[in-house]
């Protein structure tokens, strides 16, 4: 309103405001100065009695910074993934702050900063006359402690709000030009310049000040709009143009040169001059400076001749910044969020994260991390049309549980607008639990059959241990005592490679990841028990519930997270200290001060014997077994231990593995849908095997970095040959042989009929019998009931022996001599013996005695 329209009331109010202010801005003014003046007098006693209750004191804390997530190179060196803010916003030293910005500062805001004691009363006073009196618009006028002293309670008061209606109502209560408001931030100002030096309240301005969006402070000003350059290296002409944004943020910000109200009109035509008025500010500003002698002429006019050029370099703002490492990132960002550490409730974590301006020391290891994703990006499609393709490799280290690589085939981001139409952008982690990244995890296979390993060997079995490995229709009843007997009719899991299966031992079974052979281990232990070994290396399923525990279960039906895997493998690798996986090292506050990040909780959960025979057999896997396809490809070659895993239908297939310092699970799968992986190709490569190109890829560079150290010795016990009697079965029913050599232990298989002389139908012989190794395959053989027994004819007279075996035999007979003459005639022995099982009208031959006078004659 102009002044000419005020009505007499308004201006007799603006004046009465006036003088109020006037009186106030005059006692707190000569409280400035002379702080122990005696003041007489009614008025100016009742100007004092009038402030005394305003606080004159201003708390100066910490103000809201960006928060930065660091990876530390191999130098030792930070390197940034990614900052968190709510305002760009990064506080510098004094000497980090260039001269020309500091005088700008103050020759373009608050030219006689360094002669008053925190209130400009001239500019007060001007500001006052305009505002009240002649009821223009609102003045500045302001000291740059006033200044200083708005922005540090805009700061406090957005900070203390938690949604962003409270953030805008606390800045417009901050902000509000009213006398009380103003009142009050000219008492904290005299306060303020009463405690900190004037170099201090110019640098606290400087570092707090605004400069449009969400830009604040010199350094971030510096960085956003000349392309990276620091507060200490700013040009004479960038200095003031920055500083000629901090009069209006909004209008006179250089991020936006099509804004009408920061241009001018051409005289030709309606073209817009981007930044003019930012210009026109800029030009004050060093007209000022070279008033109070801040610059030279020749300095002035080679700024004024120079354009106004920003040139925008976007913050490094959230986890789509870091780039392949994005997903780690998000992790990081889940651990924060989650972790009472950080704060009672997730909202104060994350403002915590955005305001706290923390500096984040992570686990990552950036050379693992490259191989990673150049593994996964040079053979997996980010998106396919046939196929919602999922890959992830992760890396944890044994002993500390540090994830040292993190990344999967899609690019991060969690923009909505980015994912609703960008197949190939993602904002769940593939690696990790549903709390940590959106997952609700993948089946991992036969990768889950070293819980059943384990359990094996806990459980006082041995490697070289056989079992009945053959494939039936119904496996009957296993024991759990946690939830009480449990069949499954009709269950007839297979193997990869087909057949019926065999006796294998346990051994065989790992290194050749047999289902049958594990569903058959697996009956002879506790399902319960193998569940709680899965625990004991720290694996839980991905979307929170309990692990599934029924004999399926065995061949890896719960949905587990990868990283959650690749923390069992190093649990192996560490001989059985178990560690949960950690992507922190170090937090570090403002102030220098340090917060205790989540421990990785390392224990030594699983008996060191147990991991030493499942690092035995693991090893194997990776020499001769399922796992030689990664391990041939890795380079430099070090002790590994490794499983594979392949689920239902080859919709997801797993490399697990580790040395002794690094280990690493890889899988490709369905993100969602059901496409099978062996008839699906990317590049004519069939994606089951593509684990076998990443795993090696990313190992290689762990073995040349980490090394590896040989695993230890199995236990004797682990890998003795366990013997046991086989049962006597012979004239038993093929059915009851059965029973009792499997009730002993034995994998049973039917040998078929044979010639014998028992009833057809009863088994004769056993192969082995007597001793042989516990769980090895026993085969029994039945009567086909074509042989006849050899009857006893030994003590009979030839004649009597003849017509015993005529009829049934052909009969040889042959003389041998005997000293006794009443063994003349008589049988001595048969061929076949007595019991013998003989095919009818064979040939047997009977011994006759010949008597033979052994005295010499007499003469």
């Amino acid at each position: 309103m102009s002044a000419q329209k005020r009505t007499t009331s308004g201006v007799l109010g603006g004046f009465l405001a006036f003088v109020g202010m006037s009186v106030a801005a005059g006692v707190l003014v000569t409280a400035a100065v002379t702080p122990a003046i005696a003041v007489s007098g009614m008025a100016a006693t009742s100007g004092i009695n009038m402030f005394e209750n305003l606080p004159s004191y201003l708390e100066i804390g910490a103000l809201a910074q960006k928060t930065n997530v660091y990876a530390v190179k191999n130098d030792g060196n930070p390197y940034l993934l990614a900052s968190f803010f709510d305002q760009d916003h990064e506080e510098v030293s004094w000497d980090d702050i260039s001269q020309y910005a500091k005088d700008a500062a103050v020759a373009g805001e608050d030219p006689r900063f360094y002669e008053h004691g925190g209130i400009d009363v001239q500019g007060t006073a001007r500001a006052m006359i305009s505002t009240y009196v002649l009821g223009g618009a609102t003045q500045g006028g302001s000291s740059i402690t006033q200044q200083y002293v708005k922005n540090v309670l805009v700061q406090k008061a957005e900070a203390a709000a938690k949604t962003e209606e409270e953030m805008q109502a606390a800045y417009a209560e901050a902000t509000d030009p009213t006398p009380d408001r103003k009142l009050k931030e000219m008492r904290l100002a005299i306060g303020v310049e009463k405690k900190y030096s004037k170099d201090d309240i110019l640098k606290g301005y400087l570092n707090i000040a605004g400069f449009g969006g969400r830009v604040y402070g010199i350094q971030s000003a510096a960085q956003y709009y000349f392309g990276g350059t620091s507060a200490k290296d700013l040009t004479l002409g960038q200095a003031a143009a920055l500083l000629a944004i901090v009069n209006n943020p909004e209008k006179f910000r250089l991020d936006q040169p099509d804004s009408k109200t920061n241009g001018a009109k051409t005289k030709v035509g309606d073209k817009v001059v981007p930044y003019a008025k930012t210009q026109e500010r800029r030009d004050y500003i060093l007209d000022s400076m070279l008033k109070y002698k801040k610059i030279t002429q020749k300095e002035h006019d080679a700024a004024i001749k120079e354009p106004i050029a920003p040139s925008i370099k976007e913050p490094s703002t959230g986890c789509a910044t870091a780039g392949g490492a994005g997903f780690f990132c998000d992790y990081v960002y889940w651990t924060i969020a989650n972790d009472p550490a950080f704060g009672e409730t997730e909202d104060d974590r994350l403002k915590l994260l955005r305001q706290g301006g923390l500096d984040i020391y992570t686990t990552l290891d950036l050379d693992l991390q490259a191989a990673a994703e150049q593994a996964i990006n040079e053979t997996v499609p980010r998106s396919d049309p046939s196929i919602d393709v999922g890959a992830s490799a992760v890396s944890v280290q044994p002993g500390t549980g540090r994830v040292l690589a993190m990344a999967q085939n899609k690019q991060f981001s969690n923009d909505p607008e980015v994912l609703s139409v960008d197949p190939q952008s993602s904002a769940v982690n593939f690696n990790t639990d549903f709390d940590y990244g959106g997952s609700s995890g993948f089946q991992p296979g036969s990768t889950y059959k070293i819980f059943t390993l384990g359990e094996w060997i806990k459980e006082g079995h041995s490697l070289n241990e056989y079992v009945n490995a053959y494939r039936r229709s119904d496996w009957g009843t296993f024991n759990d005592s946690c939830n009480g007997p449990i069949s499954v009719p009709g269950w007839s899991p297979v193997n990869d490679e087909g057949g019926n299966g065999g006796s294998w031992t346990a051994l065989y079974n790992t290194q050749n990841s047999e289902n049958t052979g594990f569903v058959a281990m697996a009956k002879q232990l506790d399902l319960c028990g193998i569940r709680k070994t899965a625990e004991s290396f720290g694996v839980h399923r991905a979307d929170g519930d309990e692990l599934q525990q029924g004999p399926a279960s065995v061949l890896g039906t719960n949905e587990i997270a990868p990283v959650t895997m690749a923390e069992a493998f190093a649990g192996v690798a560490a001989n059985g200290t178990v560690c949960k996986p950690i992507v922190i090292d170090k937090v570090m506050t403002q102030d220098g001060k340090s917060i205790t990040p989540p421990s990785a909780g390392c224990a030594q959960s699983v008996d060191p014997k147990v991991t030493a025979a499942m690092a035995y057999a693991m090893q194997r896997v990776m020499s001769g077994g399922t796992g030689s396809s990664s391990n041939s490809r890795t380079y430099p070659q070090v002790p590994m231990i490794g499983k594979t895993g392949t689920t239902d239908d080859a919709e997801a297939t797993w490399m697990s593995g580790a040395s002794t310092k690094v280990a690493t699970t890889v899988g490709v799968y369905n993100a969602s849908g059901h496409v099978n992986l062996r008839q699906t190709y990317f590049n004519g490569v069939q994606a089951a095997v593509i684990r076998h190109e990443i795993w090696p890829r990313i190992m290689s560079v762990a073995n040349a970095k980490y090394g590896g150290d040989a695993f230890p010795d199995a236990d004797p016990s682990s890998l003795k040959t366990v013997t046991a009697t086989v049962p006597d079965v012979r004239g038993k029913s093929i059915a009851e042989a059965q029973s009792l050599i499997e009730a002993a232990g034995f994998g049973f298989a039917d040998g078929g009929a044979q010639d014998s002389e028992l009833p057809a139908g009863q088994v004769t012989s056993t192969n082995p019998s007597g001793d042989a190794p516990r769980g090895s395959l026993v085969t029994a053989y039945t009567s086909n009931g074509s042989m006849v027994l050899m009857p006893n004819v030994v003590g009979l007279s030839e004649g009597d022996a003849k017509n015993q075996l005529k009829g049934s035999f052909s009969v040889k007979t042959v003389e041998v001599t005997v000293t006794d003459e009443k063994q003349n005639g008589i049988v001595q022995s048969s061929d076949p013996g007595a019991g013998a099982g003989v095919k009818p009208g064979s040939q047997v031959t009977i011994s006759i005695g010949k008597f033979k006078d052994s005295k010499p004659g007499k003469g």
